[in-house]
This record gives C-alpha cells, structure tokens and sequence, in this order.
C-alpha cells in the first residue's frame, strides 16, 4: 500500500477536478491520497465522496504560504475539517490577496505593453486561489508567450517586470491556524526552501512533520530530512506535488509513501493537539 500525499486539483492551480484526481489515484491503486490546494479546502468535500467511492482513502488538507525570519516556507495541514470557521475566514482572506495580486501582476504587463486583462486570467483559474501559474496560462492562451515556462522566465519569476510579492503569514500563525482546524501541520518540501534553521523553532512551536519525501528531492535530501525528522521528533510524509498534466511537472503517484509513514500519520491525529481548539 502506498500514498500520495501533496495534491492540487482545478480548486487552486491543478488542472485536475477532484473527481479526476481521485479517479487517477484509483487507478494507480494509492491506497490513501491527500487533497492539498493552496489557501482553500473547497475541493475537499467532493474528493472525500469520489474517494469513498473508488475505495481510497481520503486525508483533507491544504497548503498555506508562511514566512520565518523574512524566508518564504509552505506548511501543510492534513486531517483539516474543510468547514471549521476560523479555517474559512483566514483562508477567504488568502484569496482575496491572491486575486489582487493577480490584478496587479496584470497592470504590470498592461504598463510593458501586454494587454492581458484580470478577468482573462480569472475566467481561465475559475477559482477563488488564483495564482501565477494562470497568469501564465493566460498568455499562452492569448498567444503571448509560447509556453508557461517562457512566461515564468521572461515575467513572473521573481525579480521578472511583472512579478509581484506573495502575502505569507508567519509561520507560527500558519500552525496555529492548521491545530486550529483539527489539523497536523508539516514542513512541505523544506530542501527546496532552505529553511533548516527555522526546523528546531518551528518544531518547538508545535510543528507536527516534515515532508522528506518529495519529487524535488534527491535520495540524499530525503535522507537528510529523515535525520531531521528524527531529531525533533516529527513526523514524515511525502507526497508527488502534482498539478496535474502540465508539461515537466510531476504525475500523481510519481511519488508513493510507505503505508508505515501514513499508519504514523493516523496515530497522530487521535492524539490531542498541544492548542486549546476551544478557543478557534
């Protein structure tokens, strides 16, 4: 039995719609899939029914942008009730930033002569977690640039004329809000951030995991990680990042976590959270 645990479907920037993803993850026979859409649990519910329909097993989640000591980082949080209060308000305000500044990476391209309007890009996301990726989407389609990757290295990577700076939470916020929600909040793809030094402040702070295991990881980086994890105690888990069927980018299933990772992961949860949930 195996598992994919760092999946995005058509609810931020994957192409997949949840029934596909899941059907896909059937298909491959993933025994346990987690949904993981930046800043928004809204496909959650529809994954969790297809899933109990093909007989996978479904973990809710989300990806959040944080920050420590001015690096960006992404947490994500797993076994997430998609509906719990303090999770929606916090989440609708990530996505409101996100679509402002989708409005204002299109006024920069509007001011180098591109004129490529918001509602182009909106209309394409059809999402409230709209983000660079559909930017990019959209002046393909416009016939603007030839390919996604072309778009990132001539305007959206960072430093690029039309690149403008993420809304990051801090990171201790960030994990916060995951316990809030009944969740467990772990370090996604730490080698690609380089954030090893915030590891034994953030784990002191109730950081529950680190994801080791991930497509960007080469074996010696997971291994690394798995020290790490050991050290402080945390959590592993892992996960393939698909986005869905974009050229260059990981599959679902590309990367297959032991079921021994998942069983810790369940175990976990039926723990009580350091964080009074009372007070959410």
């Amino acid at each position: 039995m195996a598992a994919d645990l760092h999946l995005h479907t058509c609810f931020s920037d994957g192409t997949y719609t949840p029934e596909e993803l899941s059907a896909h993850a059937a298909r491959l026979r993933l025994h346990t899939i987690a949904l993981t859409d930046h800043d928004t649990t809204e496909g959650c519910l529809r994954a969790a029914v297809a899933c109990q329909n093909l007989g996978v097993e479904f973990i809710a989640g989300a990806e959040l942008t944080a920050e420590f000591d001015g690096t960006e980082l992404h947490l994500l949080g797993y076994y997430l009730d998609p509906l719990h209060p303090k999770l929606l308000r916090e989440t609708a305000r990530f996505q409101e930033v996100r679509q402002n500044r989708i409005r204002e990476m299109v006024e920069r391209l509007n001011r180098l002569g591109i004129p490529l309007t918001a509602e182009a890009v909106f209309a394409l996301a059809n999402c409230r977690s709209p983000g660079r990726p559909h930017v990019g989407r959209a002046l393909v389609r416009a016939g603007f640039c030839s390919s996604v990757d072309e778009a990132f290295d001539r305007f959206l990577k960072k430093d690029r004329p039309a690149w403008v700076p993420k809304f990051k939470m801090s990171a201790f916020d960030g994990i916060d809000l995951i316990h809030a929600a009944g969740g467990l909040a772990v370090l996604a793809h730490p080698g690609l951030n380089r954030v090893d030094p915030a590891i034994p402040r953030l784990a002191e702070a109730g950081l529950d995991g680190l994801e080791c295991f991930h497509t960007k990881h080469t074996p010696a980086t997971a291994d690394h990680y798995l020290r790490l994890a050991n050290t402080h105690q945390l959590l592993v888990t892992g996960g393939s990042d698909c986005h869905g069927l974009a050229k260059g980018q990981p599959l679902i299933g590309s990367l297959r976590l032991h079921e021994d990772y998942v069983q810790r992961l369940r175990e976990a949860r039926r723990r009580p959270l350091t964080n009074n949930l009372a007070t959410a």
